[in-house]
């Protein structure tokens, strides 16, 4: 993909192979922002900065961004994704320090510059994406396709009963980003994600002491297969990437799209059939998804994966 790319993450597992997946599939990944999600700010800026340095890319900037929700208490995800976010792995340090810019000046300055043409992946709670637009509302206007890995529209959540984790972190910031008149936004949530899946089987047959990607993938999601016994881990995020860089991958609805913000309902997202509104996935060629990823990574044949239950 020739278009400029951002990633905004909040690096724990998922996170980290989405990454890997871009860089892979040879995104024109121009820079990545951090937000609290899975892990406090601090360490997704230190495993972003990790992750590109062992994948060979130390060159591409990391800009810290939120802290905590925009009005939301601050939930982390630690007991998926260990205490450091990367599975309880510890790559080797990344020499490069993170960017002096901040994640949603980042956001702002790049939407400017690459004006009608950038696509914004987030990975994350929409903290730093809110800012942006409050800072500046005119970014609506300059983002050329923005693609949200968060919410659970017609399916259970996976953090309650009815809320997908990144939503659930930030929902005001969620509701804000959903709500704006975005020329092409597409909502990637639990709907199409718990149909893929990276198998037990198939990280059972990674070798140790693997580099590059495949070798980050085989040490990130130790924790999830030995530690924790899980069939599989879903991969969220990395079909969020996936969909940016190939649309075709996914089918859906033009939908208004609400949030709750408070309560026992907090994150929970409403999809009632309207146009214009944000594209929410309801439909994924998994196994042609899960393919892809397999190749890409050089991870062997992960299409068992394709609508395995109970992974995490």
């Amino acid at each position: 993909m020739d278009s400029p790319l951002i990633l905004d993450v909040d690096t724990g597992i998922d996170d980290a192979i989405a990454i890997a997946l871009a860089l892979a599939q040879g995104a024109n990944l121009i820079g990545v922002t951090t937000v609290a999600g899975n892990v406090p700010v601090e360490a997704a800026t230190r495993n972003s900065l990790d992750v590109l340095a062992w994948l060979g890319r130390p060159d591409i900037e990391v800009h810290r961004g939120a802290s905590r929700p925009l009005v939301a208490t601050y939930h982390d995800a630690s007991h998926v994704h260990g205490g450091n976010g990367l599975g309880d792995w510890s790559p080797p340090e990344s020499p490069a320090p993170e960017a002096p810019l901040p994640g949603p000046a980042f956001i702002l300055q790049s939407a400017e510059r690459h004006a009608g043409d950038l696509v914004l992946v987030t990975l994350g709670p929409l903290t730093n994406l809110a800012i942006a637009m409050n800072v500046r509302p005119g970014i609506v206007e300059q983002v050329g396709r923005v693609v949200v890995m968060g919410g659970a529209y017609f399916t259970p959540g996976n953090v309650t009963p009815h809320a997908e984790f990144n939503v659930f972190v930030d929902p005001d910031a969620a509701a804000h980003v959903f709500s704006a008149p975005w020329s092409d936004i597409t909502l990637i949530g639990l709907d199409v994600t718990h149909q893929v899946a990276f198998p037990r089987s198939a990280w059972g047959q990674l070798p140790d002491g693997m580099d590059g990607a495949a070798g980050l993938a085989q040490r990130v999601m130790a924790r999830t297969f030995t530690g924790r016994g899980m069939p599989g881990f879903y991969l969220h995020d990395p079909l969020a990437v996936a969909v940016a860089l190939d649309p075709s991958l996914i089918a859906g609805e033009l939908a208004e799209v609400s949030v709750v913000s408070t309560g026992d309902e907090r994150g929970k997202t409403m999809a009632a059939l309207a146009t214009p509104g944000p594209m929410v996935a309801t439909q994924v060629d998994a196994v042609r998804f899960l393919g892809e990823f397999g190749v890409a990574l050089n991870v062997g044949d992960v299409a068992a994966g394709a609508g395995l239950a109970e992974a995490e």
